[in-house]
């Protein structure tokens, strides 16, 4: 039986529909980044993993202005498509929005880890120009639920985060002590095009 990945992106969230128009009106756009649209680690893992696995890379609704809410709503419907034992990978927004769910939700499946890379903890820790609101996507005060349904939890930061500072990762420590870390110097907010490491840890979960 192939062993089942599924991987939950990031995205960006606002308080309010005003912040959300001026961010479209100052995010900086490229000719380069229009000829060659993104294709990152996430896209290439099948690939890598090869046939024993199978990965499922859920289109979150509304990825550049994320509600929780319909991101909860998406999910649960995808759920029933999980496998036993499934591994749930979160990057960013993506890792935030299973530590929320899993720690207020039951799920009905078996998960065999929960991967969280460059996940924010919480808003805070940034100085104010780069200051980001994690609008509803805000954590549960306690994250007991999501260490007893999640499986083996693994943090994966980088020392050199532009969007989401170190400190985070130690909030993330505290609230989930039994968690295993994984810790980068220079792989800022883990956009590259290959992630070898994350490669070995799933082969090594299976």
């Amino acid at each position: 039986m192939k062993q089942q990945i599924v991987i939950i992106g990031g995205g960006t969230t606002f308080d309010t529909y005003k912040k959300y128009i001026a961010f479209l009106k100052k995010r900086k756009i490229g000719l380069d980044k229009l000829l060659r649209p993104h294709q990152g680690w996430k896209n290439h893992l099948q690939k890598e993993l090869g046939e024993n696995f199978e990965v499922l890379r859920p289109r979150m609704p509304n990825g550049t202005n994320a509600r929780y809410e319909e991101w909860r709503i998406w999910f649960e419907r995808i759920i029933p498509f999980f496998s036993k034992k499934v591994i749930l990978i979160g990057h960013s927004l993506g890792g935030i929005f299973l530590a929320k769910y899993l720690a207020e939700n039951n799920i009905s499946k078996k998960i065999k880890a929960t991967i969280l890379v460059a996940a924010p903890f919480d808003d805070e820790d940034r100085d104010e120009e780069n200051k980001e609101s994690l609008a509803d996507f805000n954590l549960s005060p306690s994250l007991e639920k999501f260490a007893e349904q999640g499986g083996t939890i693994y943090l994966i930061q980088s020392k050199n985060d532009p969007s989401v500072p170190f400190e985070q990762l130690g909030k993330y420590k505290k609230a989930l002590p039994n968690a295993k870390t994984m810790i980068f110097e220079n792989r800022g907010h883990f956009k590259q095009e290959t992630f070898p490491e994350i490669i070995r840890l799933i082969k090594k979960l299976k």
